[in-house]
């Protein structure tokens, strides 16, 4: 070997056998761990965190609401069928009706005003009740000792 040359084996861990070694000294894979477990029980919720995650759920949810009725009017309005339902009416109403216009009965101002307040009460109902919810639990939780919760490691 000259003094630049590595050994054949010089890349390869002492642990790793090359084609010609003998294979005696395999390692064993590791036994599998058992799975632990434990039961835990609630038996009391803070009120003040549920009110908090509840606000903010309902908060969020109002947001969804007042987007989706917005997207709602529009797909509505681009597909035609507030047109479509105003000659349905007027064919209903024969033509001393006057023409009735949907959009001016729920225009996208009037139909988006009207969602922001259903949002409001919304988050406004949602956060009370869980509110009260957690208070209820807690009351029950004491008399029934609370909910049993069994948590596995996989």
């Amino acid at each position: 070997m000259t003094p630049g040359q590595r050994p054949a084996n010089a890349g390869q861990r002492p642990d790793q056998n090359s084609p010609g070694q003998n294979t005696t000294g395999l390692i064993k894979p590791a036994p599998k761990a058992k799975v632990r477990r434990a039961r835990l029980l609630v038996s009391k919720v803070d009120p003040w965190s549920v009110l908090k995650m509840a606000f903010l759920l309902s908060v969020a949810l109002g947001i969804v609401t007042v987007v989706a009725a917005i997207v709602l009017w529009t797909v509505l309005d681009l597909t035609g069928i507030f047109d479509q339902v105003d000659g349905l009416l007027g064919t209903l109403a024969g033509s001393e009706g006057g023409g009735f216009e949907l959009k001016k009965v729920a225009s996208l101002g009037q139909v988006a005003s009207f969602a922001t307040i259903i949002a409001v009460i919304n988050v406004v109902l949602l956060t009370a009740l869980s509110m009260l919810s957690a208070v209820l639990y807690n009351i029950s939780a004491t008399l029934v000792g609370g909910i049993g919760v069994t948590l596995t490691d996989d």
